[in-house]
C-alpha cells in the first residue's frame, strides 16, 4: 500500500526552459539507466523476497517508493523544460517551425532543435515512460532473481550506471535549477550504492555471499577450473597479470590461476536430417 503527498521530494526549478534538455531527461526516466528501471526492480525484488525476516523486504519497499518520487521530479522537470517549445509552424521564435525543431534543421534555434515528436504530438508537452529516443521502457531490464545477494549486486550495477547518467546530465546543462536537482539525485545515488553494498556486507561480504548462490555445495562443481582465468590468446601468450590471475580468490575459498584455453570436448557430429525436416536430400540418411 502506498500513500501520496502532492509535494515533490525535492524542489524542481527550471530557469531557462530547453526542449532539447527535456528530451535528454527522458533517458533518466525511461532509459535502461533510469528511474523506472530501479523503481520497478526494487519493488519486484521486495514483493518476491523470501526470508525468515522481513527486514530486507521492508528496506527495498522504502527505496522503491522513494524512486517513484524521483520519477515524479523528472517528469516535472521535463514538463517545465517544454514550456517554451513551439506548437505550430508559425510560432514566433521557431525559425523552421516544429518540423525544423524535431528534425534538427540547420536554421532551427538551438533551444528547440532535436526535441521529440511525441512531446508535441502525444503528451501535450509532458513526460512519458520512454527513453531519449522515444523508445518505451519495456521492463526487460528488471532483475529480481529471488536470491538476495544476486539482487544486491544487480542493484549496485543499476545505481552506478544511473549515477553515471546523472553526472552526464548534470554536465549537459547550465541551468542552475536543473543542476541543483541533479546534485540532490546524484547524492541519493551515492547513498543507494552504499546501501546495497551494506546489505552484501551484512550477509557476510564476498566471503559470505560468493559464489552465488552460496547454498549450492561447491564440492559438486568442477574443482579444476573454478578459479582459473582462461587465456584465449591464439599465440599462447599469457594474459597481462591482474588481481584475477593469481593470489587468493575474493571469496577466500580458492586461488586464482591462469590456464591456457584448449579444447576439452569433442568435435560435434550431428545425426542426419529427418526426412520431414525440409533439408536437402544429401543431408538425409538413406
Amino acid at each position: 500500500m502506498l500513500y501520496h503527498d502532492k509535494r515533490l521530494q525535492y524542489p524542481v526549478r527550471v530557469e531557462t526552459p530547453d526542449p532539447v534538455y527535456a528530451r535528454m531527461l527522458q533517458q533518466a526516466i525511461g532509459g535502461i539507466e533510469g528511474e523506472i528501471r530501479v523503481c520497478m526492480q526494487y519493488f519486484f525484488q521486495a514483493w518476491g523476497n523470501r526470508a525468515p525476516s522481513t527486514k530486507y523486504r521492508d528496506m527495498l519497499l522504502h527505496t522503491a517508493t522513494e524512486e517513484m518520487g524521483h520519477i515524479e521530479m523528472l517528469a516535472t522537470a521535463v514538463a517545465m523544460n517544454l514550456e517554451t517549445a513551439p506548437t505550430e509552424l508559425q510560432e514566433t521564435g521557431a525559425a523552421d517551425g516544429i518540423v525544423g525543431a524535431v528534425m534538427g534543421g540547420a536554421s532551427a534555434r538551438h533551444t528547440v532543435e532535436g526535441m521529440l515528436h511525441r512531446h508535441l504530438l502525444s503528451t501535450g508537452m509532458a513526460a512519458y515512460p520512454a527513453n531519449s529516443d522515444g523508445v518505451p521502457f519495456d521492463m526487460s531490464h528488471i532483475y529480481a532473481s529471488g536470491n538476495l545477494a544476486a539482487d544486491m549486486y544487480c542493484n549496485v550495477a543499476a545505481e552506478t550506471t544511473g549515477r553515471v547518467l546523472a553526472v552526464r546530465l548534470f554536465n549537459a546543462t547550465t541551468d542552475a535549477g536543473m543542476k541543483d536537482m541533479w546534485s540532490f539525485l546524484i547524492g541519493r545515488d551515492t547513498m543507494h550504492q552504499q546501501q546495497w553494498l551494506a546489505v552484501i556486507e551484512e550477509l557476510g561480504g564476498h566471503h559470505g555471499t560468493l559464489p552465488i548462490p552460496n547454498s549450492f555445495p561447491q564440492s559438486q562443481e568442477n574443482q579444476e577450473f573454478n578459479y582459473s582465468f582462461f587465456a584465449t590468446g591464439i599465440d599462447g601468450a599469457p594474459p597481462p597479470p591482474g588481481r584475477w590471475t593469481e593470489g587468493p580468490a575474493l571469496d577466500g575459498k580458492g586461488t586464482f590461476n591462469v590456464v591456457q584455453n584448449r579444447p576439452l570436448g569433442q568435435e560435434p557430429v550431428l545425426g542426419p536430417a529427418r526426412p520431414d525436416s525440409g533439408a536437402e536430400t544429401q543431408q538425409i540418411a538413406p
